[in-house]
């Protein structure tokens, strides 16, 4: 797929015709490339299993995340309820000396390890399958495509793609590093792994370990590595069920066209209907892939079945 540089709308209009999944699933579809994933890609995953050793895929979720207030994401606002000092205190209320702690957590859905789900993403006011973007989602949230919808459904087998490690320097790909179908091919050859049809693919750059070194400065919506525009024929083709990256947005940023925000999101979730997840921590699970020499694994990465949302929190967990 070529890129002109110049021209984001037809390029993204060509792609969109290109790599539409409209209708493929039929008209009432609300779960986009999870149809990829079934109970045969499942018992694959669930085979990797061998030695039990577990990881969490999720930064956490406190106040020293990245966020910054763009779009008003801040970072989560844990806040406790009841406290152990309540209990000693007596002011509870409970009979016989039981006492207990209670909690409550405010944040935006995005805000740190998550899911964007299929409602998060219109092009030229279509969201997935080609339903209009203002009858899908309303103030009452994602009347349609809610996130709700997946939450049966996202686990089985897992691909780690490290280009950090194969294509960079120190495992580390630079900020504004765009990362081809040619990379991910070559990643996945010097691993000796396969990518098809229902995988879970996560793609390390190595953002995320720079970050926790040098600080967070504008990871949150700043220059990143990250996939190239011209990626989105191998996320159509390679009919992978999900993907998801150590970096806040997915795509290479600055974006490959001289005026744009995030073109690839724009052909991948309305029009290929692909299930993308950001700031995913994959660097213990690198470093035990990269002594074991396996990079495929059980994953499961479940949203949290909020209601209409258009994205997730998630805890993903690989298990080898």
């Amino acid at each position: 797929m070529t890129l002109d540089r110049t021209d984001p709308e037809g390029s993204i209009a060509r792609a969109t015709k290109a790599y539409s999944n409209w209708g493929r699933f039929g008209d009432d579809d609300v779960l986009g490339t999870l149809n990829f994933l079934d109970e045969a890609k499942r018992r694959e995953g669930a085979a990797l299993i061998r030695r039990g050793v577990s990881f969490s895929l999720s930064q956490r979720f406190d106040m020293n995340g990245p966020q910054k207030g763009w779009r008003r994401r801040t970072n989560p606002v844990h806040t406790m309820l009841d406290t152990g000092t309540d209990a000693a205190l007596g002011n509870q209320g409970f009979p016989h000396g039981i006492g207990g702690a209670d909690d409550v957590i405010a944040m935006p859905l995005q805000c740190s390890t998550q899911w964007d789900g299929l409602g998060h993403i219109f092009d030229h006011g279509k969201a997935w399958n080609g339903r209009p973007a203002e009858k899908v989602v309303t103030s009452d949230g994602d009347l349609v495509t809610g996130i709700e919808h997946m939450a049966p459904h996202v686990a089985g087998r897992g691909v780690l793609l490290d280009v950090g490690r194969v294509v960079g320097e120190d495992g580390e790909l630079p900020d504004g590093f765009a990362i081809t179908e040619e990379h991910l091919t070559a990643t996945a050859r010097a691993q000796d792994v396969t990518v098809g049809r229902g995988d879970l693919v996560m793609v390390r750059t190595g953002q995320l370990a720079r970050a926790r070194r040098q600080g967070w400065g504008d990871y949150a919506g700043g220059p990143a590595p990250g996939l190239s525009f011209t990626t989105a024929g191998w996320l159509h083709g390679s009919e992978i069920a999900a993907i998801a990256t150590d970096t806040w947005g997915f795509e290479v940023r600055p974006n490959e066209f001289e005026h744009a925000f995030q073109p690839l999101h724009q052909v991948a979730i309305p029009h290929i209907g692909l299930l993308i997840g950001e700031m995913w921590d994959l660097d213990a699970l690198a470093d035990d892939c990269a002594t074991d020499g396996r990079y495929e694994f059980w994953l499961t990465a479940a949203p949290l079945p909020i209601t209409g949302a258009v994205g997730s929190p998630v805890n993903p967990i690989a298990v080898k």
